[in-house]
């Protein structure tokens, strides 16, 4: 699924560039969005994003691209493989600026993991 953001200059840090605190909470965001979307019916709760890999500095601007797939399904859990392209560049649009993995958990009202519901 693909998701899009606007880089305002409220998102930037003090070199001029993408705070990546709010590029990371975006991501959560959107893979939690799809997820929900994939998988309704679910409680997700995020429980690890691991090989965070920043390639290439994002600026003032640009529209960002969220491109969230889903990877492996376990019993109560979920992953995801995001990748954040520029959409607003038309020569180097297919240039990967981010990457990361992401995990849920589907969890019950008192917070314990349960096997993920799918609809038949």
């Amino acid at each position: 699924m693909k998701h899009y953001k606007l880089v305002l200059p409220e998102f930037m840090n003090e070199q001029g560039v993408l705070f990546g605190g709010n590029l990371l909470k975006w991501i959560d965001e959107f893979a939690y969005i799809t997820a929900s979307l994939d998988l309704p019916g679910n409680k997700f709760v995020t429980i690890s994003l691991d090989n965070v890999v920043f390639r290439k500095p994002i600026k003032l601007g640009y529209v960002l691209c969220f491109d969230v797939l889903r990877g492996r399904m376990g019993m109560t859990s979920v992953s995801y493989e995001i990748k954040v392209f520029n959409a607003k560049d038309p020569v180097n649009k297919d240039e990967l600026l981010f990457e990361t993995h992401i995990v849920f958990v589907n969890v019950n009202e008192s917070g314990k993991k349960e096997p993920i519901k799918t609809i038949s």
